[in-house]
């Protein structure tokens, strides 16, 4: 063989093999450094004082409700008001308009049929189309992130009085949300239900689901509820987080860098504060181990209908409280695992791994609950009739 031409071949290989060593860098950098693209990418870059948020939604109007009763004029035993977890990662807003294409086929078809589903059995849902604050807004503290959230509570809020006049005042409700959903859902418990003595003896139960609650909460701002520590118990409030125990930076960042409200409509975070984790293989708050044998069955249930009831796969995971963070095992199957993509970790889950066990806890409350309050209303029947009472002298007898 000519040197020259072996030489050649020697350079290309040589060159070959950098070009691999390179590629098998880039890829392994833009892995480790995925969380920070995601952000980069989603990052409105706009200060919320001059972003001109999307049009208020009208909740007289049944197109901004993603679930909605058909009638609506009361009468049910219960009531579910369901706040849907975040499906608007993020782009030129801070909050998504409630018909925003894309976010809009997220929650129909993924995050409904797999989060609101389970609470079907308790009760009729309501599940309001609301301008939710980006996922971006969650992966930042800065002030344009809390303005965003405080937005979107706000027509949260709305929602909520809207779904109170429908619902009537007798029935029973519940309150479920899920990620962002849960946020929310926990100002309505201190700013609604929490000093409205009516509301809270009607409030069955109120699930916050991967949305991190700290419990010194329960001595301040939610001192009027009672942590659930039995299955059965109802006018009291569940709540988990969950993790894998190997995935030590979504621990991370369900322990430190999430905030929650305050009691004057503001935020901080809940870095160093002890979270409340109530088990839904146990529905109790004690740091015992959970079998997968105890599992009810998980579900992916997307493209179904967001109340049709999927079929379940029982024993995916087991699961533990472990210093406030629900701890679960990796499912051996692959629709139950978060997909690799930019931003994975953050986004809420496809799938429900405790769907069986949420829905036969709901159901199980809320029948618990029903003759409880079906007592308390007789037993506090309203006066119909009014008296005038007219000032009287007084008149002293004479010793």
């Amino acid at each position: 063989m000519h040197p020259g031409s072996f030489l050649k071949r020697r350079w290309r290989l040589v060159t070959l093999i950098a070009a691999a060593v390179f590629l098998c860098l880039l890829v392994a950098a833009a892995i480790g450094l995925r969380d920070n693209i995601f952000r980069a990418m989603k990052d409105p870059g706009q200060p919320f004082q001059t972003y001109e948020p999307p049009p208020q939604p009208d909740y007289a109007d049944a197109a901004n409700w993603a679930l909605r009763p058909a009638s609506s004029e009361g009468g049910e035993p219960a009531y579910v008001f369901f706040i849907h977890p975040t499906t608007y990662w993020g782009g030129n807003q801070w909050n998504a308009a409630t018909d925003k294409p894309k976010a809009k086929e997220r929650l129909e078809q993924v995050m409904l049929p797999n989060h609101a589903a389970p609470f079907s059995g308790a009760g009729e849902i309501y599940a309001p189309r609301y301008r939710q604050a980006s996922l971006y807004s969650f992966l930042t503290n800065r002030d344009d992130a809390r303005r965003a959230r405080q937005l979107a509570y706000g027509d949260v809020q709305r929602a909520f009085a809207q779904f109170l006049e429908e619902a009537g005042d007798d029935s029973a409700i519940v309150i479920a949300g899920v990620e962002q959903g849960g946020l929310h859902a926990v100002r309505l418990l201190q700013d609604e239900i929490g000093p409205d003595p009516d509301l809270r003896e009607r409030m069955a139960a109120a699930y916050i689901i991967d949305s991190p609650l700290p419990l010194d909460l329960f001595d301040q701002q939610l001192s009027m509820f009672d942590v659930c520590d039995a299955p059965g118990e109802y006018r009291c409030v569940a709540a988990w987080s969950s993790a894998r125990p190997d995935d030590l930076r979504t621990i991370r960042h369900l322990t430190v860098r999430p905030m929650i409200w305050t009691g004057n409509g503001d935020m901080t975070t809940v870095e160093d504060r002890p979270l409340l984790c109530v088990n839904p293989l146990l529905w109790s708050t004690k740091e015992d181990f959970a079998p997968a044998r105890l599992n009810q069955g998980a579900a992916a249930a997307e493209g179904m209908e967001p109340t049709a009831s999927p079929s379940l796969t029982p024993g995916v995971t087991s699961a533990q409280c472990e210093d406030g963070v629900l701890l679960v095992e990796r499912p051996d199957q692959s629709e139950y695992r978060r997909p690799l993509s930019l931003g994975g970790r953050y986004k809420p889950a496809p799938f429900n791994l405790f769907y069986g066990d949420i829905r036969a806890n709901a159901r199980q409350r809320v029948q618990a609950f029903l003759p409880v309050l079906a007592e308390d209303l007789r037993m506090a029947d309203p006066i119909e009739e009014t008296v005038d009472l007219q000032r009287s002298p007084i008149k002293k007898v004479p010793d």
